[in-house]
């Protein structure tokens, strides 16, 4: 186990694959500040802000749901602190997964990797189900027409094949491997519509609440809004997909802690006005439903305005997938560049310079998955990946500043170690109180699986070996 922690990737290494010294596996650096923003907002305001906030407050915090949003943001902020200072020290693809490497070694780094790969992919897959929901609410709507339950449902669920969830990430995919800045374009455009789309249902809902829905604020107790916080924390993973596009990034030592605590506070924000306003609407009781947000426009009897909040729905559930297919690719090229992953998968196209290989097996993957998985209840199975990539990437801020104290470092995080210790403490606690005993089991069973990988393959086929 020593000779295993004590594998730890220069940080030369690490810095010098981001230089470009190899094009065949050299990022093109595209990403400013607006756009490390836009891909933040872009993961952060999605399914977390669409889907999850009523099943929370229905089921585990009531009104308080704006508290478990509070704590969740605190934790999040304080890990964001970590990823922005190591982000912007060592401006490399593969988030969490690159930082441990320097810090904890090869085998913590895969353990983060092998989490990240399952956190992205079935994250994006069960986004991709619920905008398939949403665009056949809308073509209903809108339009009168009615998908045929067959090629709009999973076969657990009575139909065949669920086609437009599979088709929105063929979509995604294909423009992931285009290119970053089209990509990044896009993105933004869709961002802007999201969020005036977000401002639009709390200027609406605000004149519609009524403070008796509030009461009682808290009907879950403490554990109410500790296991709400576990359960929205699946919204803030936006940062570290921006932390994932650091190669990317045209100045990184500035953009970096910008975009990713510029995004986080925006996003935080609103999520607790959007989840305040939405509990005072209707009783919290009502919200356990797969659109809570229009639905309860639809209660007060704003049909037109649940229409217009449905095309936010829509638009904010794709950039989620941009973003998660996007990180997902990234963390795959990081850890195929290192040898523990085929090598085929660091490719980078000779024209669009984007780990297309990377994208492609993975949008294939994913869509299926989507096409034909029944994942309604994932999103704690994300979470715990997540929470599990924070702790360690704290943990990682503390080693580095003590094994390199002199290394350059564009942003700092306040109070070391203090800071870096409650990320990791907090993280650590959500995991034990805020998530269920069957996600920590289905988890450790992943992680089962890639201990087998890692020790059959990466083990002896790493750079590092």
């Amino acid at each position: 186990m020593a000779t295993l922690l004590d594998r730890i990737k220069p940080m030369a290494a690490i810095l010098a694959e981001s230089g470009g010294a190899h094009q065949s596996t050299a990022l093109k650096k595209t990403l400013g500040v607006w756009g490390l923003m836009a891909l933040g907002i872009g993961a952060i305001i999605g399914a977390g802000i669409f889907v999850l906030t009523g099943k929370a407050a229905a089921l585990n915090a009531g009104p308080a749901i704006v508290l478990s949003f509070v704590v969740a943001g605190v934790i999040s902020t304080l890990a964001a602190l970590c990823y922005a200072e190591l982000a912007s020290s060592v401006p490399v693809s593969g988030s969490a997964y690159t930082y441990v490497y320097a810090t904890l070694g090869e085998f913590i780094a895969w353990i983060v990797g092998w989490g990240l790969i399952l956190e992205y992919a079935l994250g994006a897959a069960t986004v991709a189900i619920s905008w398939s929901s949403y665009f056949a609410d809308f073509l209903s709507a809108t339009f009168g027409i009615v998908l045929p339950k067959a090629i709009s449902t999973n076969p657990f669920d009575g139909g065949i094949i669920n086609l437009p969830a599979a088709a929105i990430i063929v979509v995604i995919t294909a423009l992931v491997m285009r290119g970053t800045s089209e990509s990044d374009t896009v993105n933004k455009v869709i961002v802007a519509t999201k969020l005036v789309v977000v401002l639009f249902f709390i200027a609406v809902g605000a004149g519609h609440i009524h403070p008796a829905n509030w009461h009682p604020f808290a009907p879950f107790g403490f554990n109410g809004i500790i296991d709400g916080a576990g359960l929205v924390f699946f919204a803030y993973i936006g940062f570290d997909a921006v932390s994932t596009s650091a190669e990317e990034c045209v100045n990184p030592g500035r953009d970096l802690p910008r975009g990713i605590l510029g995004s986080l506070a925006i996003c935080t924000l609103l999520y607790i006005i959007v989840s305040g306003v939405l509990t005072g609407i209707v009783p919290y009781a009502k919200l356990n439903v797969a659109s809570p947000v229009s639905f309860s426009l639809i209660e007060i009897g704003l049909n037109w305005a649940a229409s217009i909040v449905s095309i936010g729905a829509i638009a904010g559930l794709t950039t989620v997938l941009l973003v998660m297919l996007f990180g997902q690719s990234r963390v795959f090229f990081a850890m195929s560049r290192d040898r523990l992953l085929p090598p085929i998968f660091s490719r980078v196209h000779p024209r669009y310079q984007t780990p297309y290989l990377s994208s492609l097996v993975i949008g294939a993957v994913v869509a299926v998955v989507a096409a034909l998985g029944q994942l309604d209840v994932v999103a704690d199975l994300v979470n715990i990946g997540t929470l599990v990539a924070f702790a360690l990437v704290s943990v990682g801020v503390i080693i580095l500043r003590q094994r390199q104290p002199d290394m350059p470092r564009a942003f700092r995080v306040p109070f070391s170690p203090v800071v870096p210790g409650l990320a990791a403490l907090g993280a650590l606690y959500l995991i034990i109180k805020g998530l269920p005993l069957m996600t920590i089991v289905s988890y450790l069973t992943w992680l089962v699986i890639g201990l087998v990988v890692y020790f059959f393959y990466s083990r002896k086929r790493s750079k590092l070996a």
